[in-house]
């Protein structure tokens, strides 16, 4: 399916799991009233509170492979065996008739992936940790997975940091405060 970018302006905000991209993310939204959150799918079950439409389109693995097929996928990606996820047309499509500026929390290669169909229409933004330790750190700190998943995402982490320079830009959240009111700002002067 052939994606028309030129429908509006989007946000990506990118990170490994653990940078604080979703905290960023959830702080511009209170912020900046243009804004609207692009809910992604996945083909995991839900975690925690997570909701159906609010956090995530849980489509299971097999309802999220026949939308592959249907071609309704802007983006998508198979993230681990069988873990997908991606970014239904339908979802910018929605935010874009409010007259709203998306805004994505992805993964690095969903962010990358994502800026390449949009070009000039997105603002790509790679949430640097201050070093690989204290994103280890963070990981371990939030003790809602498994060692075996903490290592995954630290093994993809290290993969990801090295794409960081093919972001438009790097913001380095070594001060959560300080990190968010820098993306306030640079988020405010590319959607005006």
């Amino acid at each position: 399916m052939a994606f028309d970018s030129s429908g509006g302006k989007c946000v990506i905000f990118s990170a490994p799991s653990g940078a604080g991209k979703t905290t960023i993310v959830q702080y511009l939204l209170g912020e900046i009233p243009e804004l609207a959150f692009s809910i992604s799918a996945c083909s995991r079950e839900p975690r925690g509170d997570e909701e159906h439409g609010k956090h995530y389109y849980f489509l299971g693995i097999e309802g999220f492979k026949q939308k592959i097929d249907g071609g309704e996928f802007i983006e998508w990606e198979e993230v681990y065996t069988d873990n997908f996820y991606g970014t239904l047309a339908s979802e910018l499509e929605r935010i874009w008739a409010n007259g709203k500026t998306v805004i994505f929390d992805v993964d690095v290669v969903g962010g990358l992936n994502l800026k390449k169909i949009m070009g000039d229409n997105a603002l790509a933004v790679f949430v640097q940790p201050p070093s690989f330790e204290d994103l280890e750190q963070r990981l371990r700190f939030r003790s809602t997975e498994t060692e075996e998943k903490i290592s995954m995402r630290l093994a993809k982490a290290h993969i990801e940091l090295d794409r960081a320079p093919e972001f438009d830009y790097i913001l380095l959240n070594d001060d959560l405060r300080r990190a968010c009111i820098e993306a306030k700002e640079i988020v405010r002067k590319f959607i005006s």
